[in-house]
């Protein structure tokens, strides 16, 4: 499955210092993400919008649809998919995916909820039919997180991770949210300004870094708008939430049966809050919580990857010292390691394809692998780090920096990283911490991630994100309680460092009638990790709604 991208914490104290639009990581965890270390300078053209902005709608405020009962959005409600067969793929014969099993569609749903006689737009979408349809039971939808990774994408290359009980019993659906992939995706760079944002380190002289920052989210800005400004007012979370359930109606399905991963647990929370009667079997797994404050869940984000950092190192160490490029001391493994990570900002790592390896992009590759667990992408990680500090060689931590970041072996750059940035600050900015909040916070991080946040200081923290992003929606953390639906599964894994476990515990206690399943592992996510416990727990929920028992484990 793709990686769901969350934040890039080493990068995170440079956008709180320029107060940008988090271009440089997330504040909020999955949620709320911006992946990339601040956009390179874009186009003599975007440049120029930033100084005659092209006019763009002004967002109507936020009213509450009535959903299929609304006769405006009946057209859309009652529409019938036409399924035909998938485009030919290079990458699906590469993989040997027979597409002849699936079919693919569009979705016809409002851009403004609140003015759905306006204008339309379509969703693409992908469906692998139930294997056994005499025993169906519906579909499946899934979203992967992001926000803005393709759920197209998830069914057609992951057809794997649902075969056996998911498969036989469901139509396993994928769509692409609005803003992204094949769905009127969202654009403001190109890729050769990708490539640029990509490889520079962020300044470490803070007066820089905050001048650097401003810069770069003002051109930024100018480039959404020059290229998305029609879109980007109508790409938060909740008007996808509504695309889900125009899509429930659609594939025939009085309930919603869903698997949200990553930030598609926060899309579900938001589902299950506006259509509580529509919920089915809804598993929300690697969760994200809703009523988190954008600064606590970025540090403890950032304090994630870090445990997840030392417990890498420990292992590379203590289980395999023959190819560990580490040394031998457990307790000096992680910050060997990062000493090293730190020093390509001086001596950047030379690639078979001619681009550098600089900190900012080597630390990326790492935390790309930090996704995974000891059997998955750890031994990638140990691989990745042997080549460069033992070889000098920057390719397999570039390697895994690009699949972070959404670039093909060809250079181009997929949708997800500008929907990212959209779609976060469509959903709501974090306010500027208190001087309080934020000595806090630097006491916190200095205790308990210092490799990540080497000389993190107050003036860090002076300001919120999203800043002068100009298209937010009405969002505000609040506790999702969900009153009405039926039982949700809530799935967090306990050494999970991109939603931290802690945010499945107070997910499931906010709504008022889940169960919490936790993984005991390492990990983003429970799904496809082919842990058999989590893997009967889903099935039996699915197929027949029966819950695992409170408190259950799954190592």
């Amino acid at each position: 499955m793709k990686i769901h991208r969350a934040t890039r914490p080493r990068l995170l104290l440079a956008a709180f210092a320029a107060g940008s639009l988090l271009l440089a990581t997330a504040c909020g965890g999955d949620k709320k993400p911006a992946q990339d270390q601040a956009a390179a300078t874009p186009s003599e053209t975007a440049a120029t919008a930033a100084a005659t902005p092209t006019a763009t709608p002004t967002p109507t405020p936020t009213v509450k649809p009535t959903g299929a009962d609304d006769p405006a959005l009946k057209p859309f409600y009652g529409q019938q998919i036409t399924w035909a067969a998938c485009a030919p793929d290079a990458k699906a014969a590469e993989q040997k995916i027979d597409l002849s099993l699936m079919k693919c569609g569009k979705l016809r749903v409002p851009l403004d909820y609140t003015n759905p006689s306006a204008e339309a737009i379509d969703l693409a979408l992908i469906k692998n039919p139930a294997a056994k349809q005499d025993q169906k039971l519906g579909s499946l939808i899934i979203n992967p997180g992001g926000p803005g990774a393709s759920g197209v994408e998830t069914v057609k290359y992951g057809e794997t991770q649902f075969e056996g009980t998911l498969h036989n019993r469901f139509d396993v659906v994928g769509f692409d949210p609005r803003g992204t992939g094949e769905s009127s995706p969202v654009h403001c760079l190109d890729d050769k300004q990708r490539d640029a944002l990509n490889a520079e380190d962020s300044p470490l002289d803070p007066a820089e870094a905050k001048a650097q920052g401003e810069k770069h989210a003002a051109d930024f800005i100018a480039a959404c708008q020059a290229k998305s400004g029609k879109l980007l007012p109508f790409v938060g979370t909740r008007n996808t939430a509504r695309d889900l359930d125009v899509l429930r109606a659609a594939v025939g399905d009085q309930k919603l049966n869903y698997l949200g991963i990553s930030y598609g647990t926060y899309l579900g929370a938001l589902y299950a809050e506006e259509f509580p009667k529509s919920v089915g079997r809804m598993i929300l797994d690697g969760a994200v919580d809703p009523a988190a404050q954008g600064l606590d869940e970025s540090i403890g984000q950032i304090i994630g990857f870090e445990k997840a950092f030392e417990r890498f190192a420990v292992d590379c160490v203590q289980n395999h010292a023959d190819e560990c490029p580490l040394g031998k001391s457990s307790d000096k493994a992680a910050k060997k390691a990062a000493d090293f990570l730190d020093g390509l900002r001086a001596k950047p790592l030379p690639t078979k394809d001619g681009r550098k390896v600089g900190s900012d992009l080597g630390w990326t590759g790492v935390f790309a692998l930090l996704y995974g667990d000891e059997k998955t992408m750890w031994p990638y990680l140990r691989m990745s780090l042997t080549l460069a500090m033992k070889a000098g060689q920057g390719d397999g931590l570039l390697g895994f920096a690009d699949v972070y970041n959404g670039r093909d072996d060809k250079g181009h750059y997929s949708p997800e990283s500008d929907a990212l940035v959209a779609i976060h600050c469509a959903d709501g900015a974090s306010p500027a911490p208190t001087a309080e909040q934020a000595q806090q916070a630097v006491q916190k991080l200095q205790q308990e991630a210092p490799l990540l946040t080497k000389g993190v200081t107050v003036e860090d923290f002076s300001e919120g994100s999203c800043t002068n992003w100009p298209f937010k929606t009405p969002e505000k953390p609040h506790t999702v309680r969900a009153e009405g639906a039926a039982p949700i599964l809530v799935v967090g894994s306990t050494g999970d460092p991109a939603t931290p476990y802690a945010a499945a515990e107070s997910l499931a206690k906010g709504f008022a009638n889940a169960t919490l399943l936790t993984r005991v592992g390492e990990g983003h996510g429970a799904f496809g990790q082919g842990n058999g416990c989590i893997d009967a727990a889903y099935a039996a929920y699915l197929t027949d709604g029966t819950m695992p028992a409170a408190g259950t484990k799954c190592e």
